[in-house]
């Protein structure tokens, strides 16, 4: 179920696992291997993961809701002595179904690499947070989508085959026009994530990332088609305009989308952690060295609060 030991420091470095943790993985697999009860609970766990990916034949797109709550219930019962590393064993041992349903598909080895180095990335940001190795079931929730084929990285941008909800529905039906038309709920459609880690998201890279997801989805889920392409991230409340420069990454990326649905709940600690690493730094101490970082935290000094954005434009233009 999980690789073998000598094989392990090189397919950690292709899922982008920092350097600093692999030593740790490598020594600690010798705590899941020997222990019989760890080894069901793995595969239990690995279980989850696998639901959408043991049949990589299944065409249908994925359904709008998070991934398998039961996850971190499950991996909460795993030894204190792996460490908080117990999450990342699981995606190890669900990753040979990932890699069956990329290669059933055709998908290329080099956006599979890149997709599945997302498990490194949430390493990075549980490290950075907490200041020790692992994944947390927050990050192990968001990952099932990598390991279920339903996101693919191409580029800047993530792109996750999912299905319109009611609200977003109502919005492209009551602005839309075009080649987007009437959209009912259950529809097939893109939804767009941000990436950390990735650099800047200048428009150029926004572009060359659309182009490549224009020509992936047609060629490798040639049976879905997809009306519109949403979003639905605290980077696109209208609020950062008042902070940021008409010409900057943030404010030129909101303007690829038109509005969606509105939240009124505020969802202050998620700009806090994407901007700051850590969603419970208290707001007076919160640094002010970009403009980003000005926005976020003179707004909520001020008594502001951010809210999470929700847009949306036809996928055809």
């Amino acid at each position: 179920m999980l690789p073998d030991a000598d094989d392990l420091p090189d397919l950690l470095l292709d899922l982008a696992v920092p350097h600093e943790d692999i030593n740790a993985v490598v020594a600690l697999r010798r705590t899941v291997t020997a222990d019989p009860g760890v080894l069901r609970l793995l595969a239990e766990c690995a279980d989850e993961v696998t639901g959408a990916t043991a049949a990589p034949a299944a065409t249908a797109a994925p359904a709008a809701a998070d991934g398998p709550s039961g996850l971190g219930e499950l991996a909460a019962a795993a030894p204190a002595a792996l460490d908080g590393y117990f999450l990342v064993y699981v995606f190890l041992a669900a990753l040979p179904h990932a890699h069956a349903y990329h290669q059933a598909r055709g998908i290329p080895a080099d956006v599979s690499r890149r997709t599945l180095a997302d498990l490194g990335r949430g390493m990075t940001l549980h490290r950075r947070r907490h200041g020790r190795g692992g994944l947390s079931a927050v990050q192990a929730s968001w990952l099932i989508r990598h390991f279920r084929g339903e996101l693919y990285q191409l580029g800047r941008l993530q792109y996750e085959r999912a299905r319109l909800g009611e609200r977003t529905a109502r919005a492209v039906t009551a602005t839309a026009s075009g080649s987007s038309g009437t959209v009912a709920p259950g529809q097939p459609c893109l939804n767009l994530h941000i990436p950390d880690y990735r650099g800047p998201l200048t428009p150029v890279a926004c572009d060359r990332s659309l182009a490549l997801a224009r020509e992936f989805f047609p060629r490798y889920f040639p049976e879905e088609e997809y009306g519109v392409a949403t979003c639905h991230s605290w980077l696109l409340d209208p609020q950062l305009r008042r902070y940021l420069r008409a010409d900057s990454n943030i404010v030129r990326f909101q303007d690829r989308f038109r509005p969606g649905h509105e939240d009124t709940e505020p969802v202050d600690t998620t700009a806090v952690q994407f901007v700051f690493g850590d969603p419970d730094l208290p707001v007076q101490d919160l640094p002010r060295r970009t403009s980003v970082e000005r926005a976020v935290g003179d707004h909520l000094r001020a008594g502001g609060h951010w809210y999470l954005g929700h847009g949306w434009f036809p996928w055809g233009e």
